[in-house]
């Protein structure tokens, strides 16, 4: 649960910056991260001993849980604004449990009801109201990006540990499988003269968030995803927004409604409590 900690202050400190860099584009900006991520854990590639089809099941693995995720997520925002795309993320905790319930074959009631709770929680601190029209395929899209990273969390969850293998001597295969999705999406988009001329601030905060937010981040997400139960990781998917109001008011001066974030994050803690009485039931 360390893990999942550490990723979700990572993550809720990102928001901010990657708002720095919006304007090289989306596409770039995805591309880009997701090749620093595989550059920096290509050293510590270690397949010697595995099977050919299992380590493009991995690339596979990290091109739906990472690239093709980034793209859903990314054609989201035609439709929806940026607190909608925000709001629809609270989804992917039911996705979690119900992956992992399926493919048990079996129902964790308790882990689904701290999951819902969490859904509940997260709603509370982001909620900001929905009143336009043409909002459900943008709602459709944030749903699919929910699927494919909740898919990949537990698929790697369950076939990583029969490797025998280190989490560092896998990411790279994931990060890879992630670049090539990235790159065929951005290539064509791509608008070179902000990219050319993007400034050393930029391009300072474009590293961070390849080599830590994506990078770190999600290796350390998957890591922790190995090593705790479905609730606990259910819930830690929408850790990361409360936190990122906090930050946004503690770091980036934005407004924060008080009220709202206590009562979510109260909710969250609930839940939290709900899935160790689970665990430790199970």
């Amino acid at each position: 649960m360390v893990l999942l900690l550490i990723v979700s202050v990572i993550w809720a400190l990102s928001f901010g910056l990657t708002a720095q860099v919006s304007g090289l584009g989306a596409p770039f900006v995805t591309a880009a991260r997701t090749v620093l991520a595989a550059l920096v854990f290509l050293p510590f590639l270690h397949v010697k001993d595995l099977p050919l089809e299992r380590a493009l099941m991995f690339a596979g693995i990290g091109a739906l849980q990472f690239g093709l995720m980034y793209l859903l997520y990314i054609a989201s925002f035609r439709w929806l604004r940026s607190s909608e795309v925000a709001l629809f993320t609270i989804f992917t905790p039911l996705f979690v449990t119900l992956i992992s319930d399926l493919l048990e074959r079996r129902m964790s009631w308790m882990f689904l009801a701290s999951a819902s709770l969490a859904v509940l929680g997260t709603g509370i601190c982001v909620w900001s109201g929905l009143g336009r029209a043409g909002i459900f395929r943008g709602f459709l899209l944030m749903q699919g990006a929910n699927l494919c990273f909740a898919l990949g969390q537990i698929l790697y969850r369950r076939l990583a540990p029969a490797t025998g293998k280190r989490d560092r001597d896998l990411m790279g295969l994931l990060y890879l499988g992630a670049s090539v999705v990235a790159v065929a999406m951005a290539a064509p988009s791509i608008q070179w003269d902000k990219v050319l001329g993007m400034s050393l601030h930029q391009l300072a905060v474009l590293i961070y968030l390849g080599v830590v937010a994506s990078g770190l981040g999600f290796f350390l997400f998957n890591a922790g995803a190995r090593r705790t139960d479905i609730g606990t990781l259910a819930i830690f998917n929408n850790m990361k927004i409360p936190l990122a109001i906090l930050a946004s008011s503690l770091v980036f001066r934005e407004a924060v409604d008080w009220s709202r974030l206590a009562v979510g994050g109260t909710i969250i803690g609930c839940a939290l409590g709900l899935n160790g009485m689970a665990g430790a039931r199970s």
